[in-house]
């Protein structure tokens, strides 16, 4: 008889085992969509956008494929990664640019326009042109431009943004 309550016992205890197995199970379920939903609801963006300027005091621009007028080299910050880092690799792709000295934070700025949870974080950074840039599906034309002679094409949020960078006018709140 002792032998079959211990057997009883052991078949009841696993039993627990698995419920409590199933409970852990669908808990951490419901907490892996919480944070899904989350993400997917309520996701942040951040982005980086760089005035890049040249021993010559010359300012980089550039013109993508996929929008008009020319503008400051930039995108997405990408996971694990640091907003200079972000700003060094986007230089790098966009115009095979190097910096040659620390980047000066300007602003951190709200981007309604590409969703209403996303911001730009813009840098001032001295930098050259370590190879040539040609054109590609990406970038149409880029280069050094002087700051008095702006391409005619350049955006207007653009021009306002390098006027902020050379405190020359207000900060915005808004890329």
């Amino acid at each position: 008889m002792e032998i079959r309550r211990e057997t009883v016992q052991a078949q009841a205890s696993r039993r627990e085992d698995r419920r409590t197995r199933w409970r852990r199970f669908w808990q951490r379920l419901v907490r892996f969509g919480q944070q899904g939903a989350g993400l997917l609801l309520r996701a942040k963006t951040l982005g980086v956008r760089g005035m890049a300027l040249d021993d010559r005091n010359r300012v980089f621009l550039v013109r993508h494929t996929y929008s008009p007028g020319f503008c400051l080299p930039g995108g997405g910050v990408e996971p694990r990664e640091t907003a200079l880092r972000s700003l060094e690799r986007e230089l790098d792709e966009e115009g095979g640019l190097v910096t040659t000295g620390p980047a000066r934070l300007v602003g951190f700025y709200y981007n309604p326009r590409h969703s209403p949870r996303d911001h730009v974080v813009f840098y001032v950074v001295p930098a050259r042109q370590a190879r040539p840039r040609p054109p590609d599906w990406e970038i149409a034309e880029c280069g050094f431009f002087p700051l008095d002679a702006l391409p005619e094409d350049t955006t207007p949020a653009t021009r306002a943004h390098i006027q902020e960078a050379l405190g020359l006018a207000p900060p915005s709140l808004h890329w």
